[in-house]
């Protein structure tokens, strides 16, 4: 129903709806890239060129918003695997030569309130998919069901991410303040 009515209304209603999520949507990314804004932008812009070039295609079984945050994360996760296959390659090749490597860069800090940076701090300390869920569910607003389809799982495993998300989070949180 809602493929038809963009259909009826046309592309431009699409484009419309994307450019009106792209806040939202740069949130996203930022959460998939673990707040890496360039990584973040690099993901973004990509996630838009599948989307104009086609390989990416709204069918109207879910909103544009879920439709669109899955092809970021997908985005992003594709992004982490190639980086993760070159930087193998390039470990392999630096173990070769006696030049120190230098470890990897520290993470973009978030400017703003001290509270901001705390839960992200303890967000970065859960498991990927734990992050996903509570940023989708909490920050963009998304039920449980969409978050696991933005992100690819079943909604029974999303649940459980999401509660064991909640408790360990909250488990970071009440540690911190008590130091």
């Amino acid at each position: 129903m809602a493929l038809a009515r963009l259909m009826a209304k046309g592309v431009a209603t699409l484009e419309g709806e994307i450019e009106a999520l792209h806040p939202a949507s740069y949130s996203w990314a930022l959460a998939c890239c673990r707040w890496q804004r360039q990584e973040a932008e690099d993901v973004l812009q990509a996630a838009y060129l599948k989307v104009l070039d086609g390989r990416a295609r709204y069918d109207g079984r879910s909103s544009v918003k879920t439709w669109l945050f899955g092809v970021i994360h997908k985005t992003a996760v594709d992004g982490r695997r190639r980086r993760w296959f070159e930087a193998l390659g390039l470990a392999r090749w630096v173990r070769g030569r006696s030049a120190p490597v230098n470890g990897p860069a520290v993470d973009e800090q978030l400017a703003g309130e001290q509270r901001r940076i705390r839960i992200a701090q303890a967000l970065s300390q859960l498991p990927t998919r734990q992050c996903e869920v509570l940023d989708l569910v909490f920050y963009h607003g998304m039920t449980i069901a969409e978050a696991a389809e933005v992100i690819g799982v079943s909604l029974g495993t999303a649940r459980v991410h999401y509660e064991r998300g909640k408790r360990r989070l909250s488990e970071e949180l009440s540690l911190e303040e008590c130091q």
